[in-house]
């Protein structure tokens, strides 16, 4: 009979915690890191850099479990504050702290962080120049930051501080000039990603910028497409139902990029990913597919 009450009395409660259970928000699922690496600095008979080390590897496994788990993966790699990555910044800023040298780890929370918080981008970033003053890459991350943010003026500036250091490339000095002229251009933003593609240190970061000039070809493919469904809906004096029936306009289409538009065997246009575009005759343009992994905003 006791078992029995026991057992009764078990599902009852099961059940009412379940109908109360209280839901913590989604920024209790991070630890809080219990010890600031400033601290440790000094006191690790010599480790200050294996600890670094640690710390900004976290930081990638950090963010990388994160996209992972998210339904919607890469696609958000602009606006982060969805996934409530709020250990990136400690992370990184115990790593420099340990290591006030730690160029990869200034770079990575330049390219990453201004998609959580662009304030503690800059903090970061300023930290490293700072500590670095004679490193023209993180005024190049810096002036990256303040480009984003479209301040423009405060980005030529950047630049210009980090064209004046020893061994400074030219490129530095033509962005200064550029973003007081095209600052809010696809051309200068297909520059400073085809840099970061080149020079970035981690995969992530050149994930990133190879998904930003996918994106900037698709607006440019977008562009030319349109032109042609204009130029069809002039003459057949309604929108193209097909692509198949502005072929013979798109014959001589050149996005800017110069790289041309990609057809398949099976006559669809498809992004720079191959993923196909999708024609929106309401609206009479090409639109992105929503299984495409170029960004939709």
């Amino acid at each position: 009979m006791v078992v029995a009450l026991g057992m009764t009395a078990t599902v009852f409660t099961a059940s009412y915690i379940d109908r109360n259970r209280v839901y913590l928000a989604d920024s209790f699922e991070d630890q809080d890191l219990a010890v600031a690496g400033g601290r440790l600095r000094g006191y690790t008979l010599g480790a200050d850099g294996l600890l670094a080390d640690w710390y900004w590897m976290a930081s990638l496994q950090y963010i990388g479990g994160k996209l992972v788990r998210s339904a919607d993966g890469l696609n958000n790699i602009e606006d982060l504050r969805p996934l409530n990555p709020r250990l990136l910044y400690p992370y990184l800023d115990n790593a420099t702290d340990l290591d006030p040298k730690f160029l990869a780890a200034y770079s990575y929370g330049a390219i990453v962080l201004p998609a959580i918080d662009p304030k503690k981008a800059i903090a970061l970033t300023e930290k490293g120049i700072a500590n670095n003053p004679g490193q023209w890459r993180l005024y190049q991350y810096l002036g990256y930051i303040h480009w984003r943010l479209k301040d423009f003026e405060k980005a030529g500036q950047v630049y210009e501080k980090g064209a004046a250091i020893e061994g400074a490339p030219v490129f530095m000095k033509m962005m200064s000039a550029q973003m007081r002229t095209k600052g809010g251009s696809r051309e200068t933003a297909r520059v400073i990603y085809t840099q970061m593609l080149t020079e970035s240190a981690d995969q992530q970061s050149r994930d990133n910028a190879k998904l930003r000039l996918d994106e900037l070809d698709s607006l440019d493919e977008r562009d030319a497409i349109g032109k042609a469904l204009e130029l069809f809906r002039e003459r057949a004096g309604r929108c193209a139902v097909s692509f198949a029936e502005i072929f013979p306009y798109l014959r001589n289409a050149k996005p800017i990029s110069g790289k041309g538009l990609r057809v398949t065997p099976s006559g669809a246009i498809v992004d720079p990913t191959g993923t196909p575009y999708i024609l929106d005759p309401s609206k009479c343009q090409a639109t992105i597919s929503p299984e495409s992994r170029i960004p939709q905003f």
